[in-house]
């Protein structure tokens, strides 16, 4: 559906300096088109500005003259995705409850629920109004379901599990599986049951195929807001605070604590029994063996200070160098050595 530029600016708070005109989407700087919005939140890319053909561009107020057409945003890249929400399809196209979803007499179900064929919901769960669970999703019994979530295809909630209003799981996402509690005895290895629990906050969004596993005793828990990426791992017990941003393949062991709005980059792993302190950032394939304190920028395997961890890459790819270098000066300083021995 198209929109005003003029109903745009209106809608989201936002200058419009240009004329006004009909915008029917979104695009990038190189690819938009007269009857799209764009963005320039990145200055590198603030030469494209000069060729871009988009029907105006969300840009910050000093790139406004350098459009004919702008929108003029304190935050053009979170103003981009609140354009962007606007004018997203969402998906999926039916409504109500399929006759081919399996929901059990004793569950509940709230005011404009959406349950596509081949979802299967358990005893005593409770769905909240207007929740859409996909094909092939699994809410097992005694499970609790927010208001207005999404549940994408073959997400697994596994008995007991609880998530907050306005949650998003994407397809795959498997809560309260068990967690990996065994013991190697002189029997073999022996299976620890784990009879906890998975609860997430309001507004948390999980990634594809990711997995938060049940508690062995209590609740594994995640915090309002926080975002998990795609191919997680979080293990049981794991307490995660709110506004945490998690990217794809971090692993998370058991017993951790994680504070509010920590980031942790891609393939970071956690060990087990630590304290995440809050605010705290951990680059790409980070290694942390110990407990961190608030605010802390941290890298590397095992993860030092932002600094040691930007020194020590500065270093890396002079090591194979180094390494000749060094051997040269050892077979210089052998031949020192047997000349000083001869005299």
């Amino acid at each position: 559906m198209a929109r005003l530029l003029s109903e745009l600016a209106g809608l989201l708070g936002l200058e419009l300096r240009g004329e006004d005109r009909a915008i029917e989407g979104v695009n990038t700087l190189e690819a938009a088109g007269p009857a799209e919005v764009s963005f320039l939140a990145n200055p590198k890319y603030t030469h494209l500005l000069a060729t871009t053909r988009a029907g105006a561009v969300i840009v910050s107020v000093e790139h406004a003259d350098a459009v004919p057409c702008a929108l003029v945003s304190a935050n053009p890249y979170f103003d981009f995705g609140r354009t962007l929400a606007l004018f997203a399809k969402p998906q999926g196209s039916l409504s109500g409850v399929s006759d081919m979803a399996f929901v059990h007499p004793e569950a509940e179900l709230g005011d404009g629920c959406t349950v596509y064929p081949f979802a299967f919901i358990g005893p005593r769960a409770r769905i909240g109004a207007g929740t859409v669970l996909f094909p092939g999703c699994y809410v097992g019994e005694d499970c609790r379901v927010g208001t207005g979530c999404l549940l994408y295809p073959n997400a697994v909630l596994m008995a007991g599990t609880e998530i907050g209003n306005g949650c998003i799981l994407h397809a795959g996402v498997v809560l309260g599986a068990d967690g990996f509690g065994f013991a190697r005895t002189d029997f073999g290895i022996q299976k620890i049951p784990q009879v906890g629990s998975v609860r997430l906050g309001n507004d948390v969004e999980v990634g594809a195929n990711t997995a938060i596993d049940r508690s062995v005793l209590g609740v594994t828990t995640v915090g309002d807001g926080t975002k998990i990426d795609n191919l997680v791992q979080i293990g049981h017990n794991v307490e995660m605070g709110r506004n945490c941003l998690i990217v794809s393949q971090v692993g998370i062991s058991g017993s951790t604590k994680v504070g509010d709005d920590v980031t942790m980059a891609g393939q970071v792993g956690v060990a087990g029994h630590l304290s995440i302190g809050n605010g705290v950032t951990l680059g790409p394939k980070s290694g942390v063996a110990k407990s961190i304190p608030d605010g802390e920028t941290m890298g590397g395997a095992p993860a030092v200070d932002k600094a040691t961890y930007m020194r020590t890459l500065t270093v890396m790819p002079k090591l194979p160098d180094m390494y000749k270098r060094i051997g040269k000066l050892e077979k210089e300083l052998e031949e020192l050595k047997k000349l000083a021995a001869k005299e």
